[in-house]
């Protein structure tokens, strides 16, 4: 299962961050992957969340089931089930009036021929720096106006 990490520092206190990250709507803004969303109890994410995505990954329209495994004042942890799987855990430690946002996303199995197909088109994307420009995609957002008032 390969692993991609990265982080950044973000002008604003860990739970304005992870507001972002636990808000459905912020996350389509944010999200490398255009994605509709089915089956979400509530407005937020939170620990035991369950939900489907789909959206198109390599010219293929995928669905995932999503399991929010953490999500409280300083992480987000999440592990979606599909054609491939995915695990990503998110990260808030705080530094000064600051926060470092730390991302790590993992992927793996990929049964059958598309199934791998898709999890190579997701680590190519992940190799790519998809990972590095969603972190800034989410800085600007917790940066933005509304940061400003939490």
């Amino acid at each position: 299962m390969a692993t991609w990490k990265t982080r950044t520092c973000i002008e604003t206190c860990p739970k304005r961050v992870l507001e972002l990250l636990t808000d459905p709507d912020a996350c389509e803004r944010w999200s490398p992957v255009a994605f509709d969303i089915d089956g979400l109890d509530g407005t937020r994410l939170t620990a035991g969340t369950r939900a489907r995505l789909a959206g198109r990954i390599a010219g293929k329209t995928v669905a995932f089931d999503v399991q929010i495994d953490e999500a409280d004042e300083r992480r987000l942890e999440l592990t979606a089930s599909g054609p491939f799987e995915i695990a990503a855990r998110y990260e808030a430690v705080r530094h000064g009036a600051r926060t470092e946002l730390r991302a790590a996303v993992s992927v793996g199995g990929g049964g059958g021929f598309a199934g791998r197909l898709m999890r190579r088109a997701a680590d190519a994307l992940l190799a790519g720096g998809v990972l590095d420009s969603t972190m800034s995609r989410i800085a600007r957002e917790a940066e933005g106006p509304a940061a400003l008032a939490a």
